[in-house]
């Protein structure tokens, strides 16, 4: 049974997340701002711990994720947020996280990105000031984590729905951003198949839906 940490684990594919692995029967520790989140954790099966990443620091984190086999950074500001906390949250967060997991002598770290960050068309696709500081903070958060040193794998997932899911992506270097969409629901999937497959470490993958099974594609790509 393994044991994961979570950052941002009362967002959407945290939670889609914990109950996964909570049907696989592993163990997770949820790392969330409120109380009332750390409790919905409980109920899901796993440790909640409350912290507010905008306001700790590395050392408090790793006290709270250590003897975790694996860190999943899946943590964002959420739409209307506003620009500083893009900054703050997408990007500052992970890279407190990659510092705690070191500390805490955790490996394992894989980041849920988003499609197309690295390309500055997509930061320029629309107006608004809040979609170029989003783009702009996973972009250094991801290079971040290349640069970190740690087993790494970065996920990067078309625009995201809450249909059911599928288990059936499309897993490469590039996909169809345009019209590619991916339930949350197999986002986590994913980010479960790689964690038990070692030829992800160092691997940086966009995905959406599509005709592959999940560990197939996984398998495939490595």
């Amino acid at each position: 049974m393994a044991r994961i940490a979570i950052i941002g684990a009362h967002g959407k594919v945290g939670q889609q997340l914990m109950r996964q692995l909570y049907d696989a029967g592993d163990d997770f520790i949820g790392i969330v701002r409120g109380e009332e989140h750390a409790e919905d954790i409980y109920r899901l099966g796993g440790e909640g711990v409350r912290l507010d990443l905008e306001a700790t620091d590395a050392a408090a984190l790793a006290d709270a994720i250590r003897g975790a086999d694996a860190l999943v950074f899946t943590a964002g500001a959420g739409a209307g947020s506003g620009v500083p906390r893009k900054r703050t949250v997408d990007y500052g967060a992970s890279v407190l996280s990659i510092e705690a997991a070191k500390a805490a002598g955790i490996r394992r770290f894989v980041q849920v990105s988003a499609a197309g960050v690295d390309d500055p068309a997509t930061a320029q696709a629309s107006p608004d000031p809040q979609w170029a500081a989003y783009v702009e903070a996973k972009r250094d958060a991801d290079a971040a984590l290349r640069d970190s040193g740690l087993e790494w794998t970065i996920l990067r997932p078309t625009a995201l729905t809450l249909d059911e899911g599928t288990g059936l992506i499309e897993l490469g270097e590039h996909v169809d951003r345009e019209s590619g969409r991916i339930p949350r629901a197999d986002v986590a999937a994913t980010i479960i198949a790689v964690l038990g497959e070692d030829g992800s470490i160092g691997k940086q993958w966009e995905l959406t839906g599509g005709n592959t099974p999940i560990a197939e594609a996984v398998a495939r790509s490595v």
